[in-house]
């Protein structure tokens, strides 16, 4: 007898905690129940934005699906029954990470999927899809599309990215996928397609630019995406390409977690990103986040950077191997996503600014400090979920610091050149304390937005992102501002969440 997935699935739901839980982020999205990671799928159709993320309802059984929720403002979200079930041989082991791309008469869900032969142990990934004409109804290909990876490499060859190519006169599709080398290095590659049905591989993605800086740079790239921006200084039009490069050891602040996510800016010409120097910098410098994914848009073309509809991204405020956290024991859930970040180029770097139309900035009392050295404080109201933004004017040997459940919970201290998080006193038993080297004029503005076990820092209008989970020890945490040595806060807000 086969299985019914979705049965299993649904009973899991109905039986779950998850909803009761205080650490349950209330404007995040997080599983109806069971285990989160990987954002996918991500596509605004018309109001509506969908997310869809790597789901294991009955975690820790290990039968991965693709879980599905909706939103009008991406504030309020509505969770549907799952969109691909683990059901197939080719995704027997798993319904891994894809993309989502609009075509005529609806959307298609492009995925990896994963089988292990249960004598051997040889992994088999394939390039799947499943289409839907109202995103409530999905029907599954009866075969892979894309069979096996090309010689020369490895079974560890997924992530699918699919977009139409606004450079190509005929209207060819691409496909960017994450591989490995049969050597065991990290690298992309492209196919080219005329009916998103029979592909080619055009071969990978070469940095012709970048003096040999990518070509031994870790051993697996999980996660390809590929936004085109205007950069907002220069005007110029660039690709930014973000990858998650497994095994690498920069000799420079950062790279701190698990595996990191980085980004390269460029021109994708062919099968080249050309003016790509070599440089490449972490997305975001939190203690959790990996495999961001950006918005396509149904009836919107890829590329399309001047149609006054912003590029949104959201990502995984997780870790791989990072599963035992206090929500298993409290509500039986584990992970959540990310806030949604409107992104920009300026002068070649990627600029993060929080996107939540949902959820007006309307402003508790909270008073501006300037004590001239004396220091200050001010208490602000209990709430498990919050906003709080400021600008500040941190003159040198300054800082301001903000406490998260003072003495039991997090603290974050700002000075004009680095950004301290602490959250040694919390009940999250991964990491304890990082600290971030600040450029000039980064420390002039933050923004911080806290939604019960899940806090992300913005600096200097998001070019500096830090985002990590915040288990707290109380229910009312509230927020505590002080400023030490002369710091000043001018213009604050605060808002209470929930």
């Amino acid at each position: 007898m086969s299985t019914d997935f979705l049965a299993r699935a649904e009973a899991a739901e109905r039986n779950s905690r998850a909803r009761d839980d205080a650490d349950r982020p209330a404007f995040h999205v997080a599983p109806p129940v069971g285990r989160l990671n990987d954002p996918n799928g991500l596509i605004v159709d018309g109001e509506d934005y969908h997310a869809f993320f790597q789901y294991t309802p009955e975690h820790p059984l290990k039968f991965v699906y693709w879980g599905h929720a909706v939103s009008k403002d991406l504030v309020h979200w509505d969770y549907r029954a799952p969109a691909i079930l683990p059901d197939s041989h080719q995704d027997a082991n798993g319904a891994y990470s894809g993309t989502a791309i609009g075509v005529e008469g609806g959307v298609e869900l492009w995925y990896t999927g994963n089988y292990k032969d249960p004598g051997t142990g040889e992994r088999e990934a394939t390039q799947c899809l499943v289409e839907t004409s109202d995103l409530r109804t999905f029907v599954k290909t009866r075969e892979a599309i894309i069979a096996r990876q090309p010689e020369g490499y490895t079974a560890h060859f997924r992530d699918p990215q699919v977009w139409k190519d606004p450079d190509d006169p005929a209207g060819s599709y691409r496909m960017m996928l994450g591989v490995q080398r049969a050597n065991l290095t990290g690298a992309i590659l492209l196919y080219r397609s005329s009916d998103r049905r029979n592909w080619v591989c055009e071969g990978e993605m070469t940095f012709p630019d970048a003096g040999g800086a990518f070509d031994d740079f870790g051993y697996m790239w999980e996660c390809p995406n590929l936004v085109r921006l205007r950069d907002e200084a220069s005007g110029d039009v660039r690709d930014v390409l973000i990858f998650c490069p497994q095994g690498i050891s920069p000799e420079r602040e950062g790279f701190e977690n698990v595996f990191p996510c980085v980004y390269v800016v460029g021109n994708l010409v062919g099968t080249e990103l050309r003016g790509a120097d070599g440089a490449f910098e972490e997305v975001d410098r939190g203690f959790e986040f990996y495999a961001p994914q950006v918005y396509a848009r149904r009836g919107a073309d890829w590329g399309d950077f001047d149609s006054g509809d912003p590029a949104l991204l959201i990502g995984w405020a997780g870790n791989a191997g990072e599963d035992d956290q206090p929500s298993i024991e409290s509500g039986g859930w584990v992970h959540c996503l990310t806030s949604p970040r409107a992104l920009a180029l300026v002068s070649g770097r990627l600029v993060q600014r929080p996107f939540l139309p949902g959820l007006p900035f309307v402003p508790a009392s909270a008073p501006s400090i300037d004590e001239g050295g004396a220091g200050g404080v001010v208490e602000l109201e209990g709430s498990r979920s919050w906003r709080y933004s400021a600008c500040l004017n941190l003159p040198a040997a300054s800082a301001l610091v903000l406490e998260a459940e003072s003495g039991g919970g997090v603290r974050i201290r700002v000075t004009p050149e680095s950004l301290e998080v602490d959250r040694s006193a919390s009940r999250y038993p991964h990491g304890d304390v990082r600290r971030v080297a600040l450029e000039a004029g980064e420390a002039s503005r933050i923004e911080v937005i806290h939604d019960r076990s899940l806090t992300e820092i913005v600096l200097g209008g998001g070019s500096r992102v830090f985002t990590f989970r915040s288990f707290l020890t109380g229910e009312g945490a509230g927020l505590r501002v002080l400023v030490e040595g002369g710091a000043g806060v001018v213009a604050a807000e605060f808002a209470r969440l929930d």
